[in-house]
């Protein structure tokens, strides 16, 4: 190993290092980032390698195997100078941020002595964030019936539906209901062990498991608990050994009358990648969705939020304002927010409708010409006078093959979807193939006119 100690990293290569970890989250989803590759730290670049800190062997392992090349691809695209990237396990590596200096000297992991710390004995389930209550969760129309059930999970010991399925798009509430639940359990009944975590994180476990013998250990863990709980259950599509250990699970919690409470991205019955017997399970109980929110919603969320900082006499032209153009999901508007306030503080101007649209501008336009994937769907297959169906399905005719690239180029173009997502939605394809798709299109459009124009037609519709 090379001493990669006690050297400062040059901040252009900081720079590059923060523009990759940006692309590696759009190309991988949050998930998939948070788990494997925030805790990466950059420590040393030189003119053909760059050291990247990693905080445990396995961690090493895993990243080296699965995601080594594409952070050597987008070096390369960052920096114009190919290199190869060499791991360093650090337990000291600070994991969510980029080094600019690198760490302490810190003793090398011995690959037979791993007890990982923080990985070991209890530590399965992720911490709760206390900012997740059911006080500080605003309620209307589009998520009653999902917060009603909640509470009723988390304010009666007896098992009345089991699983509990909460499903919704992405920032609407799913994981703050999550949260809720446990927090309010744990408040009600110390005794009852409630274990939280997110199905990424169940899939690195029980992988983690395998590698050091200690299955038992698992299966004891989680099979012991009063009250289950793995949020974005879509997450271990497509991974059948993760499937087959989750379904004996589950089966195992519910024979025993413990609660399960589950949430995912769509109903059971649409999960994509998921065996047919985990769908019927998840549908056992109660399946409760949340829709986008409806303006009413949004300007109950903006004044609660409003009133949690300590700042209730904003203009009320500039809260209905963002209550209409923030509408993708509540994250969003709860960052818009932020910001508004944050430049107000910052620069000493008062909040203004003029000065909110200023702030914001890149955000209303993005909002303003957002379609979803579906819809890139239809009107592609509409213009290339292909059956929707055929553009989902497997088939490679070039009559089918070349539609399909084009919706998958305008869904990354037009949507804020991560590369796993859009596949997904293409029949569960992989998110290499949505990468190559794109690219591919890229080059046709440089040297086929025709294509291009075409193109440029589907965006002019689906943004007007």
């Amino acid at each position: 190993m090379h001493d990669a100690v006690g050297m400062a990293v040059m901040t252009p290569w900081v720079e590059a290092w923060q523009r990759i970890r940006v692309k590696l989250r759009g190309e991988f989803g949050d998930a998939t980032f948070d788990s494997w590759l925030k805790p990466l730290s950059l420590l040393r670049a030189e003119a053909d390698r760059i050291l990247v800190a990693v905080p445990t062997r396995f961690m090493c392992d895993w990243v080296k195997t699965h995601y080594l090349g594409r952070i050597a691809d987008h070096w390369r695209q960052e920096t114009g100078v190919p290199i190869e990237v060499e791991l360093v396990v650090n337990v000291q590596a600070a994991p969510s941020q980029v080094a600019v200096e690198a760490p302490r000297p810190a003793a090398p992991v011995p690959a037979d002595d791993e007890a990982d710390g923080d990985e070991a004995g209890d530590s399965y389930g992720a911490p709760l964030d206390p900012r997740f209550t059911f006080d500080s969760f605003v309620v209307g129309k589009s998520n009653e019936l999902a917060h009603a059930a909640a509470r009723r999970v988390a304010c009666n010991p007896q098992v009345q539906f089991n699983p509990l399925f909460l499903y919704g798009g992405v920032g609407l509430g799913k994981t703050h209901l999550m949260h809720a639940i446990a927090a309010e359990i744990r408040a009600r009944t110390p005794g009852r062990r409630v274990l939280y975590l997110s199905a990424e994180k169940f899939m690195y476990q029980f992988i983690r498991a395998i590698r050091f013998q200690d299955t038992m250990a698992f299966k004891e863990q989680f099979r012991s608990v009063d009250v289950l709980m793995i949020d974005d259950v879509q997450f271990i599509a497509h991974k059948d050994a993760t499937q087959e250990e989750f379904f004996h699970t589950f089966n195992a919690v519910v024979d025993q009358r413990r609660q399960v409470v589950i949430s995912g991205d769509r109903s059971p019955s649409d999960l994509e990648g998921i065996e047919d017997r985990i769908k019927s399970r998840l549908g056992w109980g109660l399946v409760a969705d949340i829709h986008p929110t409806d303006y009413e919603l949004r300007l109950g969320i903006l004044h609660s939020k409003l009133d949690q900082v300590g700042c209730p006499d904003m203009p009320k032209e500039v809260v209905e304002f963002l209550a209409r153009k923030i509408v993708s999901n509540v994250r969003e508007l709860e960052g818009a927010l932020n910001r508004v306030t944050a430049y107000a503080d910052l620069v000493g101007r008062p909040v203004s409708l003029e000065m909110t649209q200023e702030v914001l501008q890149d955000l209303i336009r993005s909002n303003d010409r957002r379609v979803s994937i579906s819809e890139i769907q239809r009107h592609v297959a509409e213009y290339f006078n292909v059956r929707l169906s055929d553009l989902l399905s497997a088939r490679r005719a070039r009559a089918v093959a070349r539609p399909r690239q084009v919706a998958m180029y305008l869904a990354k173009q037009l949507t804020s979807r991560s590369l796993p997502e859009i596949g997904r939605k293409f029949g569960g394809r992989d998110h290499t193939t949505v990468m190559h798709a794109v690219r591919r299109i890229e080059e046709l459009r440089e040297v086929d006119s025709s294509l291009d124009q075409d193109i440029e037609n589907l965006r002019r519709t689906l943004e007007n």
